[in-house]
């Protein structure tokens, strides 16, 4: 996984519009970079809606907020529809993007053990280092987490 003060990879990914999203057309501007397993599940539903709900918040300090998960675009424009979410959602099915994060690896869950992708978040600065990265996340108070440890 990568660390703070490594440079974030720049990707391009499809959004939930069908249009081409990529980080470096962010420079500039401050990126939430949130990695979530599946629209539309109890967790990653509180995550995105916890952000959702401080995003003007967050816009007016200068960052933009962006969810990836290996869904696949129609699934992301059902998973905003449903719960009115205003940021880019982008569609990773090859996992490029999230592998280039290091947010795909082992997971254990009752016992067993299988690779999945590792709920992620990365603040990525105006000139694309990357700040800060919880590897923890609660997702149902994601965004005062962020809002606390920034010192927003």
């Amino acid at each position: 996984m990568l660390q703070a003060g490594e440079k974030a990879p720049d990707f391009q990914g499809i959004n939930q519009n069908g249009e081409i999203v990529s980080l470096s057309g962010f420079k500039g501007k401050k990126v939430i970079l949130y990695f979530y397993p599946k629209d539309n599940t109890p967790g990653c539903t509180a995550e995105a809606c916890s952000l959702n709900d401080k995003n003007d918040y967050f816009l007016h300090k200068g960052y933009v907020i962006i969810g990836i998960s290996p869904d696949s675009v129609t699934s992301h424009k059902k998973f905003e529809e449903n719960h009115r979410l205003a940021f880019n959602l982008i569609s990773d099915p090859e996992k490029q993007i999230i592998q280039a994060y290091g947010a795909w690896g082992e997971k254990k869950n009752y016992g067993k053990t299988y690779m999945g992708l590792l709920r992620t978040t990365f603040i990525v600065s105006e000139d694309g280092i990357i700040e800060k990265v919880f590897p923890k996340v609660d997702t149902k108070t994601h965004a005062e987490q962020i809002i606390k440890s920034l010192g927003l």
